[in-house]
């Protein structure tokens, strides 16, 4: 498993890269359609002022030449008056070329926010004048407001569209990954007993089949790899059985002798002890081989587990007390088990709590239903806590959470191994939990066996 560095940032899942990559790119073009808009409206509403200027220039001019051929100030004035009463958005100064006022109606002006200018000038009402200096001014205050409102509306849009494009390339995303989400729960729920199981292929896309293909080819190169190691571990043990069967009887004729030195006999005495426990390994790898080969429980019918239990604590009843503890079994149940499976796992767990349990505290085994069906048999005792980092590995085969290996001569590390194989032979499954209270170790298997369908349906 690949750790990341310290400091280094979590890389975002896939689906969530492609959706704000999506996102992303969605905003940037929605933003560009939005400036060229916005650009475009500005060019258009600069274009309509400059001729709405260019055209009050032109009806200005128009009542200049008719006061021109009336040759009547006061006219002008007066008409001038009328068209800028139509005109409220627009103001018109006159002056002499001596910078002498001859028409202001700068009042409108007044009240504009936003002006733009335009001056020329004007040939002089009066023939054989000089021309006059105009100034038109043009309120633009309502097409800035539009210019705002127009631009808020298209940034509001653009986000809002980004949002809804995100939101539906995220689903669409999760749509598009969700074979790849299949075929993570299919090989999660491979393991070491399961490795004739393939990856189904028939739900992914043509782009994944050749990852399903290359996975189901190395599935097939570890199921017999695996097949191979578990033949080569029972030959071994089998193999190991009669010699050490041999010695061992060899070793305890010898104590029989009288003669025997007690130097020698001591050392004979010891070398036999370990001879034994070789044998009780021996014989637990060749339980589990048998196990892993497909081996499943003999079920019977069980009137009682505590009964069975109970038969279990007698066994351990001298450790027990040794150690100081009590055992207390809570609860009952019946089913069809296999009675001698069930009494090994049973006297695996309560010899491994005996070894943990502190002094003066209470064993308890425990009895109990689980999901519809099942039952859940467990060991409970208090002492040490077991790290989080351990209980995944505590079934495995010579796992010792202890790296220091104490207690190495009178447990091998094969007894959670074995409770974890009787559990798939009942088809049910270990577990364990441990806290600060206490740390609890069991199976959970069914009452009865599985239904398996008849061939050929």
């Amino acid at each position: 498993m690949s750790q990341s560095r310290p400091g280094s940032s979590v890389p975002l899942a896939l689906g969530q890269r492609l959706s704000l990559w999506l996102a992303a790119q969605t905003f940037l073009g929605l933003g560009l359609v939005t400036l060229v808009v916005y650009l475009l409206t500005v060019v258009d509403l600069d274009g309509r002022q400059a001729a709405s200027l260019q055209h009050k220039r032109e009806l200005i001019e128009h009542v200049l030449d008719e006061a021109r051929a009336d040759r009547n100030l006061q006219s002008l004035k007066h008409k001038l008056d009328d068209f800028f009463l139509g005109h409220r958005d627009m103001a018109l100064t006159l002056r002499h070329p001596d910078g002498s006022t001859l028409y202001d109606n700068a009042a409108f002006a007044q009240a504009f926010e936003t002006i733009r200018r335009s001056s020329f000038q004007l040939a002089h009402w009066e023939p054989g004048g000089a021309n006059l200096v105009a100034e038109l001014v043009l309120d633009i205050s309502a097409d800035r407001q539009f210019l705002r409102r127009l631009g808020g509306t298209l940034m509001t849009a653009s986000l809002i569209g980004a949002m809804l494009v995100s939101v539906g390339s995220f689903l669409l995303v999760r749509r598009g990954l969700a074979p790849v989400r299949h075929l993570v729960m299919q090989t999660r729920n491979l393991a070491a007993e399961k490795l004739h199981e393939r990856l189904d292929g028939s739900r992914q896309p043509r782009e994944l089949q050749p990852l399903v293909d290359q996975f189901n080819a190395l599935l097939a190169r570890l199921s017999r790899a695996y097949a191979q190691l578990e033949g080569f571990n029972a030959d071994v043990a089998h193999e190991l059985r009669t010699p050490l069967a041999t010695l061992i009887t060899s070793i305890e004729l010898a104590l029989r002798d009288p003669t025997l030195p007690p130097a020698t006999a001591d050392l004979l005495g010891s070398n036999l002890e370990e001879l034994r426990r070789m044998t009780g390994i021996v014989n637990d790898m060749l339980f589990l081989s048998h196990a892993n080969s497909g081996a499943v429980a003999r079920r019977q019918p069980i009137s009682s587990l505590a009964a069975l239990a109970a038969d279990v604590v007698e066994y351990h009843e001298a450790a027990i007390a040794e150690a100081g503890l009590r055992v207390h079994i809570e609860g009952d149940a019946a089913g069809d088990l296999d009675s001698s499976l069930l009494k090994r796992a049973l006297s695996n767990l309560l010899g491994n709590a005996t070894r943990y349990a502190v002094t003066d505290s209470t064993i308890r085994v425990r009895i109990q239903p689980g999901t519809p069906g099942t039952v859940e048999l467990s060991v409970a005792n208090q002492g040490p806590r077991i790290s989080v980092e351990h209980l995944p590995h505590l079934f495995d085969r010579f796992y010792r959470a202890d790296p220091s290996r104490a207690q190495a001569s009178v447990n091998h590390g094969l007894g959670l191994s074995i409770v974890a194989a009787i559990a798939r032979m009942h088809d049910g499954e270990p577990f364990v939990r441990s806290d600060d209270a206490e740390t609890r170790v069991g199976l959970i298997v069914p009452l009865v066996p599985r239904q398996v369908p008849p061939a050929g349906r």
